[in-house]
Order: C-alpha cells, then sequence, then structure tokens
C-alpha cells in the first residue's frame, strides 16, 4: 500500500480545541489522551484546563489535526510521508495514533504552514 494514495482526497480535521501537553504522575480524567510507559505518564488535555492537573512540565498551543480515514495496521510509512512532508517547512509534530486514526499535533502558529504543506499532498483540510 502506498500512502500517498491514503493522503490524495483523505479528510484532515482541525480541532477547534487548543491542547497542551504535560508531563505528570497522574492521569486525567478530562484528557483528550494519556499515555503512560514505565518512566512517565503524559496527558493531552485542552490547555484552558490546564491548572487542573499536577504537572512537572507543560508545552502549551498545540492545535490536533485527525487524519479522518481509517488506517490500516498494513500501511507503512503513513506518518513518515506526513512527518517528513512537515519537517521539510519546519513543523514539530508530536503524534498520538488511535486504533484505526492517527493524530498530528502541530503548533498554533504553524496552523496555516502545516495545512498549505497537507493540501499540497492532497488532503482535503478542513475546520
Amino acid at each position: 500500500m502506498d500512502p500517498t494514495e491514503f493522503l490524495q482526497n483523505g479528510i484532515v480535521s482541525i480541532s477547534d480545541d487548543t491542547y497542551a501537553v504535560c508531563r505528570t504522575n497522574h492521569n486525567h480524567p478530562g484528557a483528550f489522551a494519556t499515555i503512560q510507559d514505565e518512566t512517565e505518564t503524559t496527558v493531552v488535555l485542552n490547555q484552558d484546563d490546564v491548572d487542573t492537573v499536577d504537572a512537572s512540565e507543560v508545552e502549551s498551543g498545540w492545535k490536533r489535526l485527525t487524519f479522518e480515514m481509517e488506517l490500516p495496521f498494513e500501511l507503512v510509512g503513513f506518518l513518515a510521508t506526513v512527518a517528513s512532508a512537515l519537517a521539510e517547512v519546519d513543523i514539530s509534530v508530536f503524534v498520538i495514533s488511535t486504533y484505526s486514526t492517527d493524530h498530528v499535533f502541530i503548533k498554533e502558529d504553524e496552523l496555516d504552514a502545516a495545512v498549505l504543506r497537507l493540501e499540497n499532498l492532497g488532503c482535503k483540510v478542513t475546520d
């Protein structure tokens, strides 16, 4: 499977919310996502709620771009294609994948450039 085929006319939605990525020792019930491994817990939540989490570090100002397409496990290189395209225009990403969907977080001030780059890949970006 070619990842560029999935990007052609693929829908990418932009979240209304702006998010904060927080390093903490606790889960947060209102988080968009909680990622926990052996060394740390990361919660991603609406940045308006950042004062409700006991975080040792907070990185605010992230917009969520959701690839509104079911991505099969056999698809190789999808995120690499997206991340590389954004890296070419100096956009850093924070990525969360669910069972069948990828969410790419980019800094709010880089949103216009990211949208333009994704549209150049063939995506239809919606608010």
